[in-house]
């Protein structure tokens, strides 16, 4: 379940990501028309439309954003059925079609003679009708209300499952037109109808239970005020915060807190009681939180989590729209935005309690509080950027240890390919034909049942380990091969495993032909060889070929400790030479520094080892501690990413040693040189 939640808010990314600019953009139109006399001109009408096409259309981004990201190995296709599943759910859900669907209860009426639709009982119809809507249906089927980011991640959910699902399907010859990817939109449609319909039924439901919650909680105080918040922010994924918010702030249990604050016609210390709590969590808080997330990422996707991170960050404090932000960790860390549901309710519940009152026409951002510092039912506005200081810390303090201590995978820490930028690599010719050499040897593509990699051997589980072929593996360019226990197979290879790991999942996934592979390497050798009977051909008579000496490396410790004879680490692999010559430490240091002038080849996820490049061409690896790999990253702070040039003494990792030992694993750390086993290695 957390794999699925985690492929969602990466998945969500990519229509998040366009949300700051047009919330951005309509925040200032809103600024013009405030400063302006509430009249509105061209310019702010301009941005407001561009605005406004993005944020009114978020369900729509993310059907189609959500389709592409949870889809495997997407072409587009997964768009188009995410796009079809929006459609087909929201036209049937749409007042002109449930009117149709569920006519019992309506009557209609020109609709000149109503001018407001906020309380719940009116909808419009497309051709300016207006419904009377009795009872029993209620408002939740009014015009937007289900087209809502959980509806257009449900469809995009729906879109993505149908195409992974079918994009491979055949007909029969007669329906083979289609056949493959033409068949995903229309199972699409289909199952798309069903879920509509399901909605049908259990959508009104819900929202006539949430206004029945908000009409009897108003009563509690401080302490309903609180309970509001909360849920407000809970049900933000659903959409259905809007059903809450028609309590409080409009006309439907005769608090009209919105309206009244406007007009200036509510009652002063009183009016604005269900808004003010919003703005110190969405001017300062979420601010606060988008810090801690950026401190919190991994070296090498900061300035990923950087450009999320800070336009969420800016739209949330200058405009108060949220879901940018929100969205950005409610699915990757759900647990943290359950905090932040809470931080909210005690925001409102402390901000009703004090004499501060503040309202908003658009949301609890910087604009509507400059906007409505002077409004006559404005109390003591200074307050809220008190408590919007108080709030930054509290959730910059909160969310950052709440993420290290859980090790939750918030933007910039979630669990994605290291060498996005390399990931090609693994085509060449080199890398294919070692991956398909290393298929065969392990029993073909069907023997391969779980295929993984740490920093220097491929993890594997072997449907019959039996069968793998170790001097074949060896043929190919293994270093050795090791077999844990039951049907875990290790194969050590080097640095570079990463890109045999691509290349094996490619020619499994039959994106690449070994068959092709084969023959380009058979051209190659020939190529090789005759080379090399030329280069005989023109040696003199009784040259004698010597075989150089090993060279000596010598590099200073990574990291302070004593260092011990690499054959007496506790670990066949490294001790036995496999990986490659070298020496090991045993650490009294968290820090982990270069041992000498080089360029950073990679730097593994879970950041417990690290190859570098000499200037030599020597490459070395430190590996701090033994099987460490399987903490996930906990107790590892990167402070270079690959690519990076780094000069001797220069910090590369920091680590908790006190974190490995209470994992229950060895702290000693091995720096073995990967490309040359004739090398000796002296450490100073």
């Amino acid at each position: 379940m957390m794999k699925f939640l985690q492929n969602l808010g990466k998945s969500i990314m990519l229509p998040v990501a366009v949300l700051p600019v047009a919330a951005i953009l309509v925040g200032i139109a809103n600024w013009i028309i405030g400063i302006n006399d509430n009249e509105t001109n061209v310019v702010t009408s301009f941005l407001q439309t561009a605005g406004l096409a993005i944020l009114d259309n978020m369900a729509l981004l993310f059907a189609v954003g959500v389709s592409i990201g949870m889809a495997k190995k997407s072409d587009g296709t997964s768009a188009l059925a995410g796009l079809v599943s929006w459609l087909v759910v929201t036209s049937l859900l749409a007042p002109s079609s449930v009117m149709t669907l569920l006519s019992r209860g309506y009557t209609s009426e020109p609709a000149t003679d109503v001018t407001k639709f906020t309380d719940g009982q009116h909808l419009v119809t497309e051709n300016g009708q207006l419904i009377v809507q009795t009872p029993d249906v209620n408002a939740a089927f009014a015009i937007g209300s289900f087209q809502n980011a959980f509806i257009g991640i449900l469809c995009g959910i729906i879109g993505a499952l149908c195409y992974n699902r079918f994009k491979d399907v055949q007909l029969p010859d007669a329906l083979s037109f289609f056949s493959g990817r033409r068949s995903v939109a229309i199972v699409t449609a289909g199952v798309s109808l069903i879920v509509a319909l399901i909605l049908l039924f259990i959508w009104p439901l819900l929202y006539t239970g949430l206004v029945w919650f908000g009409e009897h909680i108003v009563g509690l105080g401080a302490v309903g005020t609180g309970l509001y918040g909360f849920f407000n922010r809970l049900l933000i994924p659903f959409g259905l915060h809007h059903a809450l918010n028609s309590v409080f702030w409009f006309d439907v249990a005769g608090i009209n807190d919105l309206n009244n604050f406007l007009s200036g016609d509510g009652t002063f210390g009183v009016t604005g009681q269900y808004m003010t709590g919003f703005f110190p969590i969405m001017m300062f808080g979420l601010p606060g939180a988008a810090l801690a997330m950026y401190v919190t990422a991994k070296t090498t996707r900061k300035k990923i989590a950087y450009g999320i991170l800070l336009s969420g960050a800016v739209s949330s404090f200058f405009v108060g729209v949220t879901e940018p932000l929100e969205f950005a960790f409610m699915f990757l860390a759900p647990f943290l935005f359950v905090i932040h549901a809470v931080f909210m309710g005690i925001s409102m519940a402390v901000a009703q309690l004090l004499p501060v009152r503040m309202g908003f026409g658009f949301s609890g951002g910087f604009v509507d509080l400059v906007l409505n510092w002077t409004n006559p039912m404005a109390e003591n506005p200074w307050i809220i950027i008190v408590m919007g200081i108080f709030w930054f810390f509290v959730y910059f303090f909160v969310f950052r240890w709440v993420i290290l201590r859980f090790q939750l995978k918030t933007p910039g820490r979630e669990d994605d390919d290291p060498i996005k930028e390399s990931e090609d690599a693994g085509s060449s010719t080199g890398f294919v034909g070692t991956a398909g050499k290393f298929i065969d040897a392990l029993g073909g593509r069907s023997n391969i049942t779980e295929l993984d990699n740490c920093a220097t051997r491929l993890r594997m589980e072997i449907a019959d380990p039996s069968i793998i072929d170790e001097a074949a593996l060896k043929r190919a360019g293994a270093a050795g091969t090791i077999k844990p226990g039951g049907k875990s197979v290790q194969v050590i290879y080097g640095l570079n495993v990463q890109f045999v790991k691509d290349a094996m999942e490619k020619i499994m996934s039959g994106e690449v032909d070994p068959a092709a592979v084969a023959a380009a390497e058979q051209a190659i050798d020939e190529a090789d060889a005759a080379i090399s009977q030329a280069e005989r051909a023109d040696e003199a008579p009784g040259t004698v070929l010597t075989k150089p000496t090993g060279k000596v490396v010598t590099l200073e410790r990574p990291v302070k400790g004593y260092a011990i004879a690499l054959s007496e680490v506790p670990d066949q692999t490294f001790a036995s030479g496999m990986m490659g010559p070298g020496a090991a430490i045993l650490p009294t240091s968290g820090e982990v520094v270069a041992p000498a002038d080089a360029t950073v080849v990679t730097v593994f996820p879970t950041g417990h080892a690290i190859g570098l490049r000499l200037d030599d061409g020597t490459e070395v690896l430190i590996h701090v501690g033994l099987d460490t790999v399987k903490m996930k990253g906990d107790g590892f702070a990167p402070a270079v990413a690959s690519g990076d040039t780094v000069t001797a003494g220069q910090l590369l990792l920091t680590v908790d040693l006190a974190k490995i030992e209470a994992a229950g694993y060895s702290t000693v750390t091995p720096v073995v040189i990967m490309n040359d086993k004739t090398a000796t290695l002296e450490l100073t």
